[in-house]
């Protein structure tokens, strides 16, 4: 349980810093995909933030 908890925080802490470099807030970003029905979860945005640049800040900029 703990394992499970500690990895949603390190997809939160990816997740809100690489948003941040693209002037909008983890929370914010989480709020617009949820309004607009996308169902896209925490650990892919973690994974696209990382290692796929590009397709995160395309995301980003069609929810802000």
């Amino acid at each position: 349980r703990k394992k499970k908890r500690d990895f949603r925080r390190l997809w939160q802490i990816k997740i809100g810093a690489a948003a941040k470099n693209l002037g909008t807030s983890y929370s914010r970003l989480i709020h617009s995909l949820k309004q607009k029905n996308i169902e896209i979860d925490r650990k892919i945005l973690a994974e696209l933030a990382e290692k796929h640049m590009e397709i995160f800040k395309e995301i980003v900029e069609k929810n802000k």
